[in-house]
Parts: C-alpha cells; sequence; structure tokens
C-alpha cells in the first residue's frame, strides 16, 4: 500500500488543521464542518494527481483544443456520519463523482473498552472498474476501513482505491498496510502520536463526528 502524508511540507493545510484541533475553534460546529470541508477539496487536489487521464478534443469560441479530463468514472464513499463534510468537499472537486455511503462503528458488546466493528447500512453504487474513494476524517485502528473495504470489495473489483483520512494514529496505518495490497493508496493529512487505552487518536482532535453534528445517544 502507498501511503502519502500531505503535511510534510507546510501549507493552508497546515492552517485548516491547527482550527478543527483547536477547543475555542471546535465551539463553532459550522466552521469545523467547513474546515473538514476545506481539507477534502485539499485532498482530492492531491488525488487527482494519480489518476488516469484520457486526451480528448474540446471546441472553444475560437478554435478546438486537445486537452484532458478523468478517464475513469469515480464513486465516492463515506464511513457515516463523520465522514459527510469531507465528503462534500471531494464532491466540491469530482462533481460528476457517484456517491456512496456506508455506516461502520464500535460495538461494546461487554459495556468495557473492547470492541467489535459494526457496519449496519450500506448505499452503493457499482464500483467494478472504477475509481474507489473512501473517505473517514479518524483513522485510529484502522479496523473500521478494513471492515467496510472487505464488504465492499466482496463481489466487485474497482480499478483503484484510494483512502483518505484527515488524522492518522501509527497503530492504523500500519494495521491498513498489513491488510491492503500495494496498489491501494492512504492519503493522510496529518499522522498523530498513538492511540490512548481507549483506542482514541492522541493529541488527536475528540469525536469528529459529534463536533460537526453534536452529540449522540
Amino acid at each position: 500500500m502507498h501511503v502519502r502524508y500531505l503535511s510534510e511540507n507546510h501549507s493552508i493545510l497546515s492552517h485548516f488543521l491547527a482550527q478543527i484541533r483547536n477547543v475555542d475553534v471546535q465551539k463553532d460546529s459550522m466552521r469545523f464542518r467547513r474546515n473538514i470541508e476545506r481539507i477534502g477539496e485539499i485532498m482530492a487536489y492531491e488525488i487527482s494527481k494519480e489518476l488516469e487521464y484520457k486526451t480528448i478534443e474540446i471546441k472553444t469560441p475560437l478554435a478546438t483544443k486537445k486537452t484532458a479530463e478523468i478517464e475513469t468514472p469515480i464513486v465516492l464513499c463515506s464511513v457515516l456520519r463523520a465522514g459527510l463534510p469531507l465528503h462534500i468537499g471531494f464532491l466540491n472537486y469530482f462533481d460528476d463523482a457517484q456517491n456512496g455511503f456506508i455506516s461502520a462503528y464500535r460495538h461494546h458488546y461487554k459495556n468495557d473498552d473492547d470492541f467489535e466493528i459494526k457496519v449496519e447500512y450500506r448505499a452503493m453504487p457499482s464500483i467494478e472498474g472504477k475509481t474507489l474513494v473512501i473517505v473517514d476524517p479518524m483513522l485510529a485502528t484502522g479496523q473500521s476501513l478494513a471492515a467496510v473495504l472487505e464488504i465492499l470489495l466482496q463481489s466487485e473489483t474497482p480499478a483503484q482505491v484510494h483512502i483518505a483520512a484527515v488524522i492518522a494514529a501509527p497503530e492504523g496505518i500500519a494495521l491498513l498496510e498489513e491488510k491492503l495490497p500495494e496498489n491501494f493508496y492512504l492519503w493522510i493529512a496529518a499522522q498523530d502520536e498513538r492511540l490512548n487505552e481507549k483506542n482514541y487518536i492522541v493529541p488527536g482532535l475528540g469525536d469528529a463526528g459529534d463536533l460537526a453534528y453534536g452529540p449522540k445517544l
């Protein structure tokens, strides 16, 4: 699996990352969502450099011009619910993409820190032969994304698979590197230090879904 770290060199991305982490800025949920969306736009631009393009000829008001367009159809899939603002950012750039949504959450079956991943909802177009882009703001243990991919790839084979996460822990990256094949791409806006005893990312930013949409039951 190829891993791309987008914040190795500072850009406006670093500015948005600082704001989504800042507890004072986080109080404004609309601003938090918008910053995640803008990070999605930046990540979509970077991923676009790895896509396949074909040459086309277009007509301008004055002449014809050879140019290029994305060759393989794109399917954007967000992991509910935290992935929705990031999904919108990607859709702002990949405006012709088809859209899919899948749920994945930690089920604490013993009411302690142990958990299993539950995937209960899926609304997806076909991904056969297409470019699949999966977006999820937080890559902690990596188990949710591994479970999502296992389900999505059961019966169809995309041409390319790109996974985009805003903040990732080394443990989650290592798990995906172990499980995913060489032709997959993992895009990370920022890698953090570690997971804590509850498997949350440190320093992280808290619960991205709650910050975007309010606490859940």
